[in-house]
């Protein structure tokens, strides 16, 4: 099922909000753990939404959002995967309401996402997969890569 696709706008912040946390709640994070991320996560996006650092689209159907997908530009040094370039594209926050599911609207999000990373003349894009959108990701050509990481305590 096709949507109708529009640019992310400030006015979104609660919805890009609530779209994140059913997305985490979704992938069986802890409550307490979204509920302590949730509050730095607004104040994070709004100054994003405002200086255009985040931006994206959001799937609309019957002019209702149904699902969203957020993009960043990241400054990256020139790498064999991108060697004249130094920015890498960031897929993050991809959402589509729970009973729309399995319709295309997320492979719909990813290829506008796409489309917006070109435009831009950014050639390598970057996301974290979570067990349930891999599939998506890799009908859409996506590889999985070598990349590893560690979360750090404080002292």
């Amino acid at each position: 099922m096709s949507c109708t696709l529009r640019p992310l706008e400030l006015g979104d912040l609660d919805l890009v909000c609530r779209h994140r946390r059913e997305m985490f709640t979704s992938m069986e994070l802890s409550a307490d753990v979204i509920d302590e991320m949730e509050q730095p996560f607004r104040s994070w996006l709004q100054a994003q939404l405002s200086s255009g650092g985040y931006f994206g689209f959001v799937a609309c159907q019957n002019n209702e959002a149904v699902g969203g997908i957020g993009l960043m530009e990241l400054e990256f040094p020139p790498h064999p995967l991108h060697p004249t370039t130094t920015k890498r594209g960031r897929i993050l926050n991809l959402f589509v309401e729970t009973h729309l599911r399995g319709q295309g609207i997320a492979g719909q999000l990813i290829r506008a996402a796409e489309d917006a990373f070109r435009e831009r003349g950014i050639n390598y894009v970057v996301l974290h997969s979570s067990d349930m959108s891999r599939p998506i990701y890799e009908k859409e050509g996506w590889k999985g890569t070598a990349e590893m990481e560690k979360v750090l305590q404080a002292d």
